[in-house]
């Protein structure tokens, strides 16, 4: 039997620090439900001292994992992080805190200034001071990839000796070497007492694009937990992606002596979910859940995989559930037929709320000749961000031409259930529809960034627009929205990042 490599998900703390990326406690949840669902084994839920928001949404994912996962919260080796880390995860059944600080050169003389001696000795202190709270301790090292090896090896040394259970070797910035950080990892097994007895994890980035390299060299090398986030969200060039990781593993499983417990089969539904949270597209070409991970554009390679599926394809679609049997929806479909298909997209509704769903499906029907995934995954995301929002677009209607002067009439309904009728003039109709949200909500964000792509193929295709815009304290916030009418879909997607603004501004006051 191979080892169990433990999947350790840090896309709501680490992932989240990509710029535009943040997400609130209620977008917190519905990943983490699906990282439940996928049988990840670790969830770091966030850093629960930086802010109130990051506190509320460690307690949540604590409640919510029970005994099916360890939640984690981040901390640096400071007492009073460790204190609101300790407080937060009260509510977690397996709780583990994350305390560490850096052990580079770089880390220890030019951040925090201090002597190596000074480092051992705060590591040691704050993994016996988390200790105090909690049985699960994990240290981590920062930026391990710059450090001086037999240094590395005095700290971790250090925490091993004093409880921890878990040491994390990050190499921080990317830097390294595929063997070359599967030798520092080895050199750890052959050199510090004890660590037979502890997990080793390893968490990587791609600044140099070799994150997945890097944790697979580690792996290799006698690491037994892979820190990595859904599509390779974090810091600068993101983290270890955790889909390409485990399908490595899964396909070199016997080499490296490893597997895992992840549900492959739910990579790309994962995959879809946070990059529409995150407003985070995913390139066309990304490995394993990319649009075109699985298509074929060469006369020469279609032929081929119509004779045998492997001679392209390396991996099953279905094993990371990117393909199966398929309804053609049209507007002849019934309601039969659309229940089928969402519950088959993982989606099901009560009997009082399906007409609703059915009407707009019909409205949606009514414009295209086919129905696709693409468009019934967007129109349940409308009405999921219309279902929690604060404003809710109920009504656009604009007026645009050579010469006439752009206008937009807004409906819009506030959370108090009261409409607001108002008009605005632009630049354009996009300007103008803005200009008109502007006068109802209670907040304004300067637009930084504006996209449109279309959800399926074709020209009747559903338009969805993806904001970003920047609130007063420098904070961005992106929102999405869809609709027949790209005029229509770029207000939608106006008000949900208004939305998504006004709620992390609530959460970090605490409310």
């Amino acid at each position: 039997m191979t080892r169990k490599i433990n999947i350790f998900d840090t896309t709501l703390r680490d992932g989240e620090q990509s710029p535009g990326a943040s997400m609130n406690t209620e977008e917190k949840l519905v990943i983490a439900q699906q990282l439940l669902r996928m049988n990840v084994d670790v969830i770091e839920a966030g850093f629960p001292i930086s802010s109130p928001g990051d506190f509320r949404s460690v307690q949540e994912i604590g409640r919510l994992a029970g005994d099916d996962a360890v939640v984690v919260g981040l901390t640096r080796a400071v007492d009073k992080d460790i204190d609101r880390a300790a407080e937060a995860l009260k509510t977690a059944k397996r709780p583990r805190i994350h305390t560490g600080l850096g052990v580079s050169p770089q880390h220890l003389q030019e951040k925090l200034r201090i002597s190596e001696d000074e480092c051992i000795e705060r590591a040691i202190h704050c993994v016996k001071y988390a200790k105090k709270y909690v049985d699960d301790v994990e240290f981590y090292a920062e930026d391990a990839g710059r450090a001086d090896q037999k240094f590395l090896e005095r700290v971790i040394q250090a925490a091993v000796d004093a409880g921890a259970t878990v040491v994390n070797i990050p190499d921080t910035t990317g830097y390294q070497m595929p063997d070359d950080f599967g030798a520092r990892i080895k050199g750890l097994c052959d050199n510090v007492r004890g660590i037979e007895n502890v997990t080793i994890s390893v968490h990587t980035h791609n600044d140099l694009g070799m994150a997945t390299a890097l944790a697979l060299a580690g792996v290799k090398n006698g690491a037994t937990q892979i820190e990595c986030t859904i599509n390779g969200l974090g810091e600068r060039a993101g983290n270890t992606a955790l889909e390409e990781v485990v399908m490595a593993i899964k396909m070199h499983g016997d080499e490296l002596d490893a597997h895992t417990g992840i549900v492959t089969q739910e990579l790309t539904r994962a995959s879809h979910l946070v990059s529409r949270i995150t407003g985070m597209n995913v390139q066309a070409n990304k490995a394993i859940v990319g649009s075109n991970a699985f298509a074929h554009s060469s006369g020469i390679h279609q032929d081929g995989v119509l004779k045998a599926r492997d001679t392209y394809e390396i991996l099953d679609p279905a094993d990371v559930g990117a393909a199966g049997s398929e309804i053609i929806l049209s507007a002849r479909s019934g309601h039969a037929a659309l229940k089928h298909r969402l519950a088959e997209l993982g989606y099901t509704f009560p009997d009082n709320e399906f007409d609703e769903i059915y009407q707009r499906f019909l409205e949606i029907a009514d414009q295209k000749k086919e129905v696709y995934d693409e468009d019934l995954e967007s129109m349940v995301q409308e009405r999921q961000r219309d279902a929690s929002a604060i404003y809710t677009l109920d009504a656009l209607q604009v007026s645009c031409g050579d010469p006439l002067v752009p206008t937009a009439t807004a409906t819009i309904s506030d959370e108090s259930g009261e409409k607001h009728v108002v008009c605005a003039t632009g630049t354009g109709p996009v300007d103008a529809a803005y200009k008109a949200v502007d006068q109802v909500v209670s907040v304004h964000g300067d637009l930084q960034e504006f996209s449109v792509k279309a959800v399926t193929r074709g020209i009747d295709a559903l338009g969805e627009v993806t904001v970003r815009i920047q609130a007063e304290d420098g904070r961005v916030f992106t929102g999405r929205g869809s609709d027949n009418d790209i005029v229509v879909s770029s207000a939608k997607a106006y008000v949900n990042a208004i939305n998504r603004m006004i709620q992390t501004q609530r959460s970090n006051e605490g409310k």
